[in-house]
């Protein structure tokens, strides 16, 4: 009986040294596991150096636009005041016109 525990120790070692020899295909692929890792790394970063630029753009265009309506609404005011002058003028030109006709 005990031989035939002996002889099991004995194949159960040989078999678990012909696993440990076939540690190099695994060792590659360890090895190609860090180098994705390397390079997700990588292009993580330039995505956050991508979404730094982004921001920066979009609050550059956010003032853009409220220059833009800044700028509406100063037409909207000169052409408002302009309108206001041509009444003034008219009238004054009327005034004018009646005192000449007298």
């Amino acid at each position: 009986m005990k031989s035939v525990g002996i002889k099991i120790a004995a194949l159960a070692a040989v078999a678990a040294l012909a696993g440990c020899t076939d540690l190099k295909p695994l060792q590659a692929q360890v090895d190609d596991l860090k180098s994705q890792v390397g390079r997700l790394t990588s292009d993580l970063a330039a995505h956050k150096a991508d979404k730094t630029d982004a921001n920066s753009a979009a609050a550059a265009a956010s003032a853009a636009a409220a220059a833009q309506s800044t700028a509406n609404q100063a037409l909207a005011a000169a052409q408002a005041a302009q309108a206001g002058v041509n009444d003034v003028n008219e009238k004054i030109d009327r005034m004018f016109q009646r005192s000449v006709s007298k």
